[in-house]
C-alpha cells in the first residue's frame, strides 16, 4: 500500500504544474536576466560597489532553495533505496543488480560518444577567445587514473558512512545503502518491520521538507538569474551562445536515443512514453534537480507507465545517484569546449581518458544543481586543460542545468520500462 505522504506530496507538485509552475519559471528566468543586466557594470544604474552585495540578497531565496534540497538529499535517497530493495525479494534484486549496472554504463558511455561527436561537429570554442586570464576558485581534487584505478574503486567502500555522508560522498553513500538494504531484505520480518518503518518515516518527513521547498522555486530561479547577469555580463552570455546551442543539441540526441530504447526493446510508442511523463520532465525542468522530483517520478512510473513497485521503487532512487547520462554529455561537451577555447588539441589517449572518468565520476555526481563542477575540474586538469576555463560556463550553468536534469529523469524512467518488461519476460518464460 502506498503511503499517504507521497501521495500528498505527488498531488501537491501536480498542482503546481496545473498552475504553470514551468511558465512562472521561465517569467522569473526572463526577469532575472533583465534585471541582472540593469544592475550589471554594462548599464551602470547600481554602482560596482554595490552590485555583488544587490546580487547577493536577490540569489538569498535560491540558496535557501539549494541548501534545503542539499540538506535532505543524502537521507531521502538512503530511505528510498533501502525501502525499494526490501520491498523486493532477494532474487528480484539480484537479477535487477547486474543488469542495471550494465545498462547504466552502457548509455553513460552513449551519451558521452554523442557529446564528442556533437561538440566536433559544431567547434563551439572557436567562437570564444580567453584573451583574459580567468581567476578560479574552485579546488581540484580526485584526479583519475589507471595508476590510481585500484585505490579509487577500494575507497568507494565507505570505512566511515557517517564521514561519507557528512562529506557528500554520494557514490560511497549509495554503495553502503545497497548494502544495508540487502542486509535488511535478510533478516527475519518480524526483526526487519521496525526498521523499515522508521525509514519510511524518514521518507515521510523529507519529502515534507521538498513540499516547503517547491514553494521558492520562482524566487529562486529569479534571484539566481539576476546574479549571475549582473557579475558575467551579456557579452560573456552571447559569447557562449554556440556552446549552449551545443550542449542543447547533444542532448536532444540522446533524448531520441532513449525513444529508440522504448520503441525496440519496450515495444512501445515514444510519442504516447513522451505524453506520459512530460509532467515530471516540466519539474525536473523548473527545479534543476532529479532528487526533488524523485516522488513525481515513482507516482508515474507505477501510475502512467504501469511499472510494478519493486522495479520502480529500486530503480528511481538509485537512478538519481547514478544514473547521470546527461550530466555525463555535459561534462564532455564542456571539457572539449574549453580545451577549444584555449587552442589545446586533444589525442585520442586524451579522449580515452576523458571517457574513463567520466563514466565513473558520473556515478557518484550529486543530483542537485552544479554537482558536476568539482568532477569537471580533475577531468580538466587530468588532460591539461587550464581548471580557470570552467568559469567561462558558470554563467549558462542554470539554463543548462535545467535541460539536462529533465533528459536525466527522462533516462530513470526510461530504465524503469526496459527492466518492467524484463521482469515480464523472465517471469513468463518461468511459467512455461
Amino acid at each position: 500500500m502506498e503511503a499517504s505522504p507521497l501521495k500528498n506530496l505527488t498531488h501537491y507538485l501536480h498542482q503546481l504544474i496545473e498552475k504553470k509552475l514551468w511558465a512562472k519559471v521561465l517569467l522569473a528566468m526572463v526577469l532575472g536576466v533583465v534585471v541582472g543586466v540593469l544592475i550589471g557594470p554594462a548599464v551602470g544604474w547600481v554602482s560596482s560597489d554595490h552590485t555583488e552585495t544587490v546580487g547577493q540578497w536577490l540569489a538569498l531565496p535560491g540558496t535557501l532553495f539549494l541548501k534545503l534540497v542539499q540538506m535532505i538529499m543524502i537521507p531521502l535517497i538512503f530511505a528510498s533505496i533501502v525501502g525499494g530493495i526490501t520491498s523486493s525479494t532477494q532474487q528480484q534484486v539480484g537479477k535487477l543488480g547486474m543488469g542495471v549496472l550494465l545498462y547504466y554504463l552502457t548509455t553513460t558511455a552513449i551519451a558521452i560518444v554523442l557529446g564528442l561527436a556533437v561538440v566536433y561537429l559544431l567547434h563551439p570554442g572557436t567562437y570564444l577567445e580567453a584573451t583574459e586570464p580567468i581567476a578560479s576558485s574552485l579546488p581540484v581534487t580526485n584526479e583519475f587514473g589507471l595508476k590510481s584505478l585500484p585505490n579509487q574503486l577500494v575507497n568507494i567502500l565507505p570505512e566511515n558512512p557517517l564521514a561519507s555522508m557528512v562529506t557528500g560522498e554520494m557514490l560511497s553513500i549509495v554503495i553502503f545503502t545497497v548494502i544495508v538494504g540487502l542486509a535488511i531484505n535478510t533478516l527475519a520480518p518480524t526483526t526487519a518491520e521496525p526498521v523499515i518503518k522508521l525509514l519510511n518515516s524518514v521518507q515521510e518527513v523529507c519529502m515534507t521538507i521538498v513540499k516547503w521547498a517547491m514553494r521558492l522555486v520562482p524566487y529562486a530561479v529569479f534571484g539566481l538569474m539576476a546574479q549571475l547577469c549582473s557579475t558575467i555580463g551579456v557579452a560573456s552570455i552571447m559569447g557562449i551562445g554556440m556552446y549552449v546551442l551545443t550542449v542543447i543539441a547533444g542532448l536532444f540526441a540522446l533524448l531520441l536515443v532513449y525513444l529508440v530504447i522504448i520503441r525496440l526493446l519496450v515495444r512501445s510508442h515514444p510519442g504516447r512514453f513522451m505524453m506520459q511523463i512530460k509532467e515530471v520532465q516540466l519539474l525536473a525542468f523548473s527545479t534543476t534537480s532529479s532528487a526533488a522530483v524523485m516522488p513525481l517520478s515513482l507516482k508515474t512510473a507505477e501510475e502512467k507507465l504501469n511499472v510494478k513497485p519493486e522495479v520502480s521503487r529500486f530503480l528511481v532512487p538509485i537512478g538519481t545517484i547514478i544514473n547521470m547520462d546527461g550530466t555525463a554529455m555535459y561534462q564532455c561537451i564542456s571539457t572539449v569546449f574549453i580545451a577549444q577555447v584555449y587552442g589545446i588539441e586533444l589525442s585520442m589517449a586524451n579522449l580515452l581518458f576523458i571517457i574513463l572518468t567520466i563514466v565513473v565520476a558520473s556515478i557518484g555526481t550529486p543530483a542537485i544543481p552544479g554537482g558536476g563542477f568539482i568532477v569537471l575540474a580533475s577531468v580538466l586538469q587530468g588532460v591539461g586543460i587550464p581548471t580557470e576555463g570552467i568559469v567561462l560556463i558558470i554563467g549558462v550553468e542554470r539554463i543548462l542545468g535545467m535541460f539536462r536534469t529533465a533528459v536525466n529523469v527522462t533516462g530513470d524512467l526510461t530504465a524503469c520500462m526496459v527492466f518492467n518488461k524484463r521482469g515480464t519476460v523472465i517471469k513468463t518464460d518461468k511459467r512455461q
